[in-house]
């Protein structure tokens, strides 16, 4: 779930779709549809193509941007707008809501400045207190786009059936365009535009080259791109497209809009038997703003409502605050719009692996296997101390394991046991191999921060300039504080290092497993967690997907889209997975773990995070 994209100004207003195709500075004749459909076959086939080589990404999105911009001016004025400001929608919001039965006497919606439109308590509201319930009939769910004027297509078509957020997106212009939609109350009080990278210019997605999110942000815009121009071509010939409200208006700008309102905006709710889940947009839910906590969202299916508890206790005219889940900045910055400054769930990722080649390969991967944890993996170094989970510091005690301490952890004194204790600090396999660990994590860590085109001082000073704008500030933030988990990763590292060399110069006894000290291990801290996967990996075939739409707009056998329950971070729309800087400076990466960085789901915890 994200919420609303922040320092939005809003010109959403009244009035049913505007058609022009001579309206601002700049605009061009009319354009002829042959020619649009040229341009659109153009883009389609771009984004369609095989994935560039690495360092040619870059190229590769100044391109299409370019055919996307051509597009974009030969649309101007063609746009869906309303009459009036966001904020003159407001109170029809509410009043729709209380007479959906939803419940509004403890809040109103309220302007915080920075953090754009939130929701106010008009009254002390406790902690844990019932505040809001919004009932099913309000939602804009998969299954209401099923039981639109969508269907149709729905039934038709592969990629709307696998992908439940671009259902969404479609839905939701089609409802935009639907001057009768019961929705419009909803609708009108959407941000006119939003603050994800799909929204920044050129110069501002440059700050983010070198960074760990830029292939995230890169493959945002290409997906985007691709799916855009298969659908332009889907509503303007596929019969089932025939009654959509789309055909006269669907610019690129409609469905960056879309696809930024869903991608910020969704969550997952069960359907109303609570066999399986759908994605929803939640009206009013999606007015509260971010802040470090606890989930406190869950779905009432006796009562057939989503309801939400309030975080903590609330005075009367504060703002009132949910917890989007455990995202990182990036994905934050992506998928949201925002930098948390105060992120407690802050972390970069790090690409780990035990060489094929190695002597050693097949003992590290049978410890490891056995300690559920594969051979190549996706980690994360995270803002806090120690940086490293209990399963990183596991990876890593095996992979700087020698011979001798590797069979001592197959086919030792209690062997099994000891596998419990990979991921505990109170037992060291050596004293020799912490301060391996810790070296190797020190060493990689300062070799990911030389990746980096600036320095983290160089970054401080360009955000003190008074005339950054808002998505080059963004995206500088973003990129220092990559910088600083990693700067903290090196002192950590060194630090952990002469803690030990200490100990082995001092001869200071290691501290022997003993079977009692099994109780030591039931911790949450200490008990290895199933395989800590990507943060952003799922639905491997999307890419796919899309480019056999292109041939095939129904082509068969894609890939249903696959979400958590609710309060699960759903699939991000367009969401794509990465490779850290340098990933392959130290160790070298399997052809297991390539996935397809088409696709992208930002967490696999539960939690609240699709808003």
């Amino acid at each position: 779930m994200s919420l609303l994209s922040k320092h939005v100004t809003n010109k959403m207003g009244k009035k049913s779709r505007v058609k022009t195709q001579k309206s601002g500075t700049g605009a061009t004749a009319a354009v002829s549809p042959k020619e649009m459909m040229n341009l659109i076959s153009e883009l389609l086939q771009k984004c369609s193509s095989t994935a560039p080589s690495p360092g040619k990404e870059w190229e590769e999105y100044v391109q299409i941007r370019a055919l996307v911009e051509k597009i974009r001016k030969k649309q101007k004025g063609m746009s869906v707008s309303f009459e009036g400001t966001r904020e003159e929608f407001f109170s029809e919001l509410m009043a729709w809501a209380t007479e959906c039965g939803a419940s509004c006497d403890c809040f109103e919606i309220s302007n915080f400045a920075d953090e754009g439109y939130g929701l106010k308590a008009i009254r002390d509201i406790k902690a844990e207190e019932l505040f809001l319930w919004v009932p099913r009939k309000m939602l804009m769910t998969v299954e209401s786009a099923k039981n639109s004027v969508l269907g149709p297509l729905y039934s038709q078509d592969r990629i709307l059936q696998a992908m439940g957020n671009v259902t969404l997106a479609i839905h939701l212009l089609c409802e935009r365009a639907n001057p009768s939609s019961p929705w419009l109350p909803y609708i009108k009080t959407l941000p006119a535009d939003y603050d994800t990278p799909l929204y920044f210019e050129e110069d501002e997605v440059r700050h983010l080259l070198a960074t760990q999110a830029i292939q995230d942000v890169l493959s945002q815009y290409k997906n985007t791109a691709r799916q855009y121009a298969y659908f332009y071509k889907v509503i303007h010939t596929h019969p089932n497209a025939s009654k959509l409200p789309l055909k006269d208006a669907f610019t690129f700008d409609d469905y960056r809009w879309a696809v930024s309102s869903v991608m910020t905006r969704q969550n997952q709710i069960p359907t109303a038997d609570g066999s399986r889940v759908t994605l929803a947009l939640i009206p009013l839910w999606d007015m509260c703003n971010h802040t470090n906590g606890l989930i406190t969202t869950g779905y009432n299916l006796e009562d057939d409502r989503c309801e939400f508890m309030a975080l903590k206790d609330y005075k009367e005219a504060e703002q009132i605050y949910i917890f989007y889940g455990t995202r990182s900045n990036a994905e934050f910055v992506i998928h949201n719009g925002f930098f948390f400054e105060d992120n407690a769930h802050d972390r970069v990722k790090i690409k780990l692996g035990v060489s094929k080649s190695e002597r050693l390969y097949a003992m590290k991967a049978e410890v490891l296997a056995r300690a559920g944890i594969p051979a190549s993996s996706i980690f994360a170094l995270h803002c806090s101390e120690p940086p490293i989970s209990a399963q990183l510091l596991a990876f890593l005690r095996v992979f700087c394991m020698t011979e001798e301490e590797l069979r001592d952890y197959l086919v030792g004194d209690h062997a099994i046991n000891k596998i419990f204790t990979l991921g505990n600090t109170e037992f060291p396999v050596s004293w020799e191999n912490e301060i391996k660990l810790w070296t190797f994590l020190e060493t990689r860590a300062a070799l990911l921060l030389k990746t980096y085109k600036t320095t983290s001082e160089e970054d401080r000073s360009m955000l003190e300039k008074p005339d950054l704008s808002l998505h080059s500030r963004i995206a500088i933030k973003l990129r220092l504080a990559e910088k600083e988990i990693l700067e903290r990763a090196v002192s950590c590292g060194r630090a952990k290092r002469l803690h030990f060399q200490k100990q082995l110069d001092e001869g200071i006894p290691l501290p022997l497993y003993e079977e009692s000290d099994i109780a030591l291990l039931e911790n949450a801290d200490a008990k290895l967690p199933i395989i800590l996967r990507k943060l952003e990996e799922e639905d491997e075939h999307v890419q796919e997907e899309m480019s056999l739409a292109q041939i095939k707009p129904d082509a068969a056998g894609l890939d249903s889209s696959k979400t958590p329950v609710l309060n699960g971070q759903c699939k991000d729309l367009n969401g794509t997975q990465e490779d850290p800087p340098g990933s392959d400076a130290v160790v070298k990466e399997s052809e297991a773990e390539k996935h397809d960085p088409s696709t992208k789901r930002t967490e696999g915890e539960p939690e609240d995070g699709s808003k």
